[in-house]
C-alpha cells in the first residue's frame, strides 16, 4: 500500500451521510436550513442580551458565550459539508482536516465547560443569594470563561500535535461528513496508540469532572429546595435553573449518541 507522509500535503475523502445522488439536494437543503436557523437564532440571543441592560447579568453573560460557541461550532462543520455536496466532491485537504478537528474539539469542549460554569452560577444564586453579586462579579465571570478557553486550547493543540505525527495512505477515507480525531486515529497507517490513549484520558477528564461538578451543583440546589417551606419559593427557585437542566440533558444526550455512532 502506498503511504503518504504527514509532511506532504494530502487529501482525505469524506464519505458523508449518503452517496445517493437523489438525496444530495435534500441533504443540502436540510443542513443549510439547520445552519441558518442555528446562526440566526443564536445571533438574536446575543443581540437581545447586548441591547437590554436588564439582561447584563452573569447568567446571560454565560448564555451569550454559549450562543457564540454554538455559532462557531456549526460553522466549523456545516459550510464545508454544504460546499462538498454542492460541488459533488468528497475531498478535504490535510490542512483543512486538521483545522476542522482543532476547532471542533475546542467548541465541543467549550460547550461542555460553559454548561458547567452556568450550573455553578445557578448554584451560587440559589444557595448563596446574599453573596451572589459579590461572588459572581464581572471579573470573576470573565476569569471563568478565560480559564475554559485556555484549557480547551491546550487540549486541542496537544491532539493536533499527536495527529501530525501520523502517516496516512493516499486516498484515506473518513466514514463521516467531517474530520474527527477518533476517525483520524483509526484511519492512520502508523501507530496511533499514544494519540488514542490521550484521546480517552482527555475525554474522561473533560466529561467526568464537568458532569461531577454539575451533579454536585444540582444536589445542593435540590437540598436547598427541600428545606424551603413555601411552595411559591420552591417554584421560583426551580424556574431559575430548569432551562439549564433541559439544555444539559439535551447536550449530553446528543453527545452520547454522537460518540456511540463514531466508535
Amino acid at each position: 500500500m502506498e503511504v503518504e507522509n504527514h509532511t506532504v500535503l494530502s487529501q482525505f475523502l469524506l464519505l458523508g451521510l449518503s452517496e445517493d445522488p437523489e438525496l444530495q439536494p435534500i441533504l443540502f437543503g436540510l443542513f443549510l436550513s439547520m445552519y441558518l436557523v442555528t446562526v440566526l437564532g443564536n445571533l438574536l440571543i446575543i443581540l437581545t442580551v447586548s441591547s437590554d441592560s436588564h439582561l447584563h447579568t452573569p447568567m446571560y453573560f454565560f448564555l451569550c458565550n454559549l450562543s457564540l460557541i454554538d455559532i462557531c461550532f456549526t460553522s466549523t462543520i456545516i459550510p464545508k459539508m454544504l460546499v462538498n455536496i454542492h460541488a459533488h466532491s468528497k475531498e478535504i485537504s490535510y490542512l483543512e482536516c486538521l483545522t476542522q478537528v482543532y476547532f471542533f474539539m475546542i467548541f465541543v469542549g467549550m460547550d461542555d465547560m460553559l454548561l458547567t460554569v452556568m450550573a455553578y452560577d445557578r448554584f451560587v444564586a440559589i444557595c448563596y443569594p446574599l453573596k451572589y453579586t459579590v461572588i459572581m462579579n464581572p471579573r470573576h465571570c470573565g476569569h471563568l470563561v478565560l480559564m475554559c478557553w485556555i484549557i480547551m486550547l491546550c487540549f486541542s493543540l496537544t491532539h493536533i500535535l499527536l495527529v501530525k505525527q501520523l502517516t496516512f495512505s493516499i486516498g484515506t477515507e473518513i466514514p463521516h461528513f467531517f474530520c474527527e480525531v477518533a476517525q483520524l486515529f483509526k484511519a492512520a497507517s502508523s501507530d496511533a496508540l499514544t494519540g488514542i490513549i490521550f484521546m480517552y484520558v482527555s475525554t474522561v477528564l473533560l466529561v467526568v469532572f464537568p458532569v461531577a461538578r454539575i451533579l454536585y451543583s444540582y444536589s445542593q440546589i435540590v437540598s436547598t429546595l427541600v428545606r424551603m417551606s413555601s411552595s411559591l419559593s420552591k417554584y421560583k427557585v426551580f424556574s431559575t435553573f430548569e432551562s439549564h437542566l433541559c439544555v444539559v440533558s439535551l447536550f449530553y444526550g446528543k453527545a452520547l449518541g454522537f460518540t456511540s455512532a463514531l466508535l
